[in-house]
């Protein structure tokens, strides 16, 4: 089954996870949006779709693009020990 079948966004409208920034008044909509994330059953498999395909806008996974940003480039330096 794919995951995205059980996801909790699919009742809501897509526009509330791809916020125009990542400050101001974008903040509210992100936590909005993270408040769905947070209640879904399929949070992890989001987030790891997201990082793995690079998915540059968005709330995935109850994370913003910035964050999956910083997750990615925290593991490359750890593989590289710095």
């Amino acid at each position: 089954m794919n995951w995205r079948e059980s996801a909790a966004c699919r009742t809501e409208d897509p526009e509330l996870f791809f916020p125009l920034g990542e400050d101001g008044p974008s903040r509210g909509q992100i936590e909005q949006a993270r408040a769905v994330c947070h209640r879904c059953s399929v949070i992890h498999a989001c987030a790891s779709w997201a990082l793995l395909n690079a998915e540059y806008d968005g709330v995935w996974g109850g994370m913003t693009a910035s964050e999956r940003r910083g997750l990615i480039l925290g593991r490359a330096a750890r593989r590289h020990g710095t």
